[in-house]
């Protein structure tokens, strides 16, 4: 089987506006892959360039061992763009069959209809639909040709909790056989729970690659999150504190050292509510590795 996705050395700019920055990345094998990146990291150029939407302005992506954007390679692929239009006074039925009529082994109709909860509404008009209906139509259309390699770029956008869970059943299901996917989100728990691998774009530049468990590993320290009264200069100023970060009404530090730094933050703030002491979590991690100064010679 082909390797699903290789990038080397890829850019793309608009203008004056450079998107990607001399991107490498090689994806051999199936399971969940998961791009993070602020707005204008440069994800969803990364994804159109693979799908062929946009030219690399220089570099190389080759899709399914074949030319991004080649017939070949769209018939091994199946995609939810960010922003999708679709005819709205056919069904959703009738745009899965549609759909289905452009590969060359689809899965079957009503196994597309049952894996993405389509039964209550598999025979309204798409434009009748909600927003979180139609990300779920949507959805059906990306997997009902049965592709090797299928790209998410904000799949779950619009959806419920309960709906959202089940789609991330369904993706997980298709990796379990033998698929390859690649999604961008802001929903960082679910990254957290569907990815095999992180990758972490910042100004067109991967700044980590790894498994989720590797990417933990790389912010140390203990954050403590409470109600004070102390201020973020008082907060710095605590020994082994490293980081401060305010969220609302509460106080956030990153202390290499959590029994010191809580020592001398209740003696001096006896008052303090609201007390918690937690390892990072991945929005931890993504907020400092997202905004971390990148070398702009590293891939010129």
């Amino acid at each position: 089987m082909a390797i699903p996705l290789i990038a080397e050395n890829l850019h793309k700019s608009y203008g004056n506006v450079h998107a990607l920055k001399g991107v490498d990345f090689k994806i051999e094998s199936s399971g969940v892959y998961a791009i993070l990146g602020q707005n204008g990291a440069g994800k969803t150029s990364l994804i159109k360039c693979a799908l062929g939407l946009e030219q690399a302005s220089k570099g190389s992506i080759i899709t399914m061992g074949n030319k991004a954007g080649s017939l070949a390679a769209k018939q091994q692929t199946g995609v939810i763009l960010q922003e999708t239009s679709l005819p709205d006074l056919i069904t959703v039925k009738e745009q899965i069959e549609l759909f289905a009529s452009y590969y060359p082994k689809p899965i079957g109709l009503h196994e597309a209809i049952s894996l993405c909860g389509l039964e209550s509404f598999a025979h309204k008009k798409y434009k009748a639909l909600s927003g979180g209906q139609k990300r779920r139509a949507q959805f059906a259309l990306a997997i009902v040709g049965n592709p090797q390699l299928i790209f998410l770029d904000e799949p779950t956008t619009g959806l419920d909790i309960d709906a959202r869970r089940n789609l991330w059943d369904v993706i997980r299901s298709f990796a379990d056989k033998g698929k390859t996917i690649v999604l961008t989100t802001h929903y960082l728990e679910e990254a957290d729970s569907l990815a095999d691998r992180i990758m972490v774009l910042n100004s067109g530049k991967i700044v980590a690659d790894s498994t989720p468990s590797d990417i933990h590993k790389e912010v140390s320290g203990t954050i403590v999150r409470c109600h004070t009264k102390l201020s973020p200069e008082q907060l710095k100023a605590l020994p082994d504190v490293t980081m401060v970060n305010m969220s609302g009404r509460f106080s956030e530090m990153r202390t290499d050292n959590a029994n010191t730094t809580l020592l001398n933050l209740l003696n001096q703030d006896p008052t303090l509510s609201d007390l918690s002491v937690n390892q990072p979590k991945l929005e931890d991690i993504f907020s400092e590795l997202s905004q971390a100064p990148v070398d702009e010679g590293a891939s010129a």
